[in-house]
């Protein structure tokens, strides 16, 4: 059961560094559109200039939505305890299937540990709503297509 926990640990690590990365990223991102804003000047084009602060504070409120977004992801993974023992997937289980495995938190992706993959998924994707309240032992049809079998 060690090795379980050992293995939660790391993937949260990679899903904290994954969300600090985007935060870093959508920071640098807004700092940049408010200096093009302020340095964006008045133009005899005056058109011209318009849409140009319009595309900024477009850009601006786009990246105002991603931060909000991983606030939320902030959020979610400040609740999981890794430590936490269950036979019913909840958020921060480790999921092995007969088709792949599977660490409820937060939507990353593909995540290496210990030469092996895990897919860091959410709660509220469709395989995260499928495992969600699951017992060990139970089969979930997934994309019409595959059976997995909670193991």
């Amino acid at each position: 059961m060690s090795n379980y926990l050992n293995i939660k640990k790391q993937l949260l690590k990679a899903c904290i560094l994954f969300v600090e990365n985007k935060h870093t990223t959508i920071s640098k991102s807004i700092a940049s559109n408010k200096n093009d804003l302020f340095s964006e000047t008045k133009s005899s084009a005056g058109d011209k200039h318009e849409t140009g602060r319009a595309m900024i504070q477009l850009e601006m409120e786009k990246a105002g939505q991603q931060l909000a977004e991983v606030s939320f992801m902030q959020t979610v993974l400040s609740k999981i305890v890794v430590t936490k023992v269950s036979n019913i997937v909840c958020l921060g289980s480790l999921v092995k299937t007969t088709k792949g495995n599977y660490f409820l938190a937060v939507s990353v992706g593909q995540i290496k540990v210990e030469n092996h993959t895990y897919f860091a998924v959410s709660a509220q994707s469709p395989i995260g709503k499928q495992l969600l309240g699951k017992k060990v032992g139970a089969i979930i049809e997934f994309n019409k297509a595959e059976v997995l079998e909670v193991v």
